[in-house]
């Protein structure tokens, strides 16, 4: 998830662990807490970039990290908060239930993250959350804003780390029903439609969890398209979309192109923008393409010219959004 959602999230659980026995300090631990599996962010100032896109999500979103961190923090906090009541054992279940949480939810989008590093560089993704998805996000974020000009004897906190946690719970468990329901829909219409499929995945558009972003194919090529949760017709309407590997027949040693077959997972393709190659992973979704399905992915890399990669995973995510993109996106969502 995004860092305010996990700072909020963590606020929210540190009020609940800790009630009013520290004081709004809960709160902080908890945002903190919750925050210090996106460390990684600091391998980008010395790392290639292809490196940093397996580096984040990496080592410090792993179960092991988790184990090493937790009794250090504990340590720390529970020196700061002497003599309190509170025990090393009480700072540590709740370390590790932060953490835990923290890379639990990351598991829910399409980036991966690598809970057995070092052992495993198996990435875990179930696409099932948009990255930021305003309607898992913003009940946690206002329960930390209230709960933070609320008084501590106030009874009312009791009331808000609930919303705070609960709803996004909730949601999450629709979250799931929804991807359970299209991964079927999209089984039976790759049968229906005779679309070979090798492979495939499916993930919420940007904003929401009802329009979702269908991706299938094999090692030629891959069928891009868009399914409604409220779509009544069992069909997609896809695009094709060739592999082109073999344009990386003369390169294909080169460490950038390594890490970036890796990173996506096989789903990618290749294509040439004038005198440049351009390297596309399909997991993070194509530029309103519920409107134009034609449309560039967001995530290219530029392997011929590497200096024009600055920003990758949400390149262009929002390019060509206007008010008429927007409505196209409404009317999407309703269904066909």
């Amino acid at each position: 998830m995004d860092s305010l959602t996990h700072i909020a999230i963590g606020a929210c659980i540190g009020e609940a662990f800790w009630g009013k026995s520290i004081g709004k300090k809960a709160m902080f631990w908890g945002a903190v807490s919750q925050s210090v599996p996106d460390i990684d962010f600091i391998a980008g100032f010395w790392m290639p970039l292809s490196e940093e896109l397996l580096a984040h999500r990496g080592f410090t979103h792993s179960f092991l990290f988790v184990v090493l961190m937790t009794p250090i923090l504990a340590l720390i906090a529970d020196r700061i908060h002497l003599p309190n009541v509170s025990t090393l054992k009480k700072w540590m279940l709740f370390f590790i239930a932060e953490m835990l949480i923290h890379v639990f939810l990351d598991g829910f989008n399409n980036y991966g993250t690598a809970w057995f590093e070092p052992c495993s560089h198996h990435r875990f993704s179930f696409n099932t959350l948009y990255v930021a998805d305003p309607f898992f996000s913003v009940w946690p974020g206002i329960a930390a804003f209230i709960m933070l000009v609320t008084p501590m004897l106030s009874v009312r906190r009791r009331f808000w780390w609930k919303f705070g946690i609960y709803i996004p719970a909730i949601y999450l468990s629709y979250a799931i029903v929804n991807k359970l329901n299209i991964d079927r829909d999209t089984r039976q219409i790759l049968a229906a439609q005779n679309i070979p499929a090798k492979r495939y995945f499916t993930t919420p558009t940007p904003l929401n969890n009802w329009l979702w972003f269908v991706v299938a194919g094999n090692d030629s090529g891959y069928h891009v398209g868009f399914r409604s949760v409220f779509d009544r017709q069992k069909k997609i309407d896809f695009q094709y979309f060739p592999r082109n590997a073999h344009y990386l027949d003369s390169i294909a040693d080169h460490e950038d192109v390594k890490n970036l077959v890796r990173f996506s997972q096989e789903f990618y393709t290749i294509e040439k923008r004038g005198d440049s190659l351009v390297f596309n992973d399909l997991r993070f979704g194509q530029i309103i393409g519920w409107h134009d399905p034609r449309q560039k992915f967001v995530f290219h890399y530029y392997l011929t010219h590497p200096e024009d990669n600055e920003i990758i995973v949400q390149r262009g995510r929002f390019a060509g959004w206007n008010m008429e993109t927007a409505k196209s996106l409404v009317r999407r969502i309703r269904g066909n």
